[in-house]
């Protein structure tokens, strides 16, 4: 078994060759290829974690789709003072399939 943990949008993500991700946009056309850093990578019971090791492994990915996370709304509100607000935001997202870890 093969699978690579990669640095992806400020998080760690899990991937094996095949697995689709979302991850915090990325500036790239759909189709195009991307590579991901690896920060641990697994083939079998050999475990790799070394930087210089790490370095020379590249987790490519081919980006699907941009989207659009789900909704979340912001309020805030003070008691006794007539203070209310309310916001809404929706994050950017790009979905990508990791096509080769080398």
């Amino acid at each position: 078994m093969v699978y690579a943990v990669v640095r992806a949008g400020g998080r760690q993500e899990k991937v094996e060759v095949g697995t689709t991700i979302t991850l915090d946009r990325v500036r790239a056309a759909e189709g195009e290829s991307i590579k991901l850093p690896a920060v641990l990578f697994v083939d079998g019971d050999n475990v790799t974690t070394a930087a210089d090791a790490l370095s020379k492994i590249t987790v490519t990915a081919e980006v699907m789709n941009d989207l659009r996370g789900p909704k979340i709304v912001i309020q805030k509100y003070k008691n006794k003072t007539g203070y209310k607000k309310r916001q809404g935001h929706r994050q950017d997202l790009t979905r990508v399939k990791v096509t080769g870890i080398k």
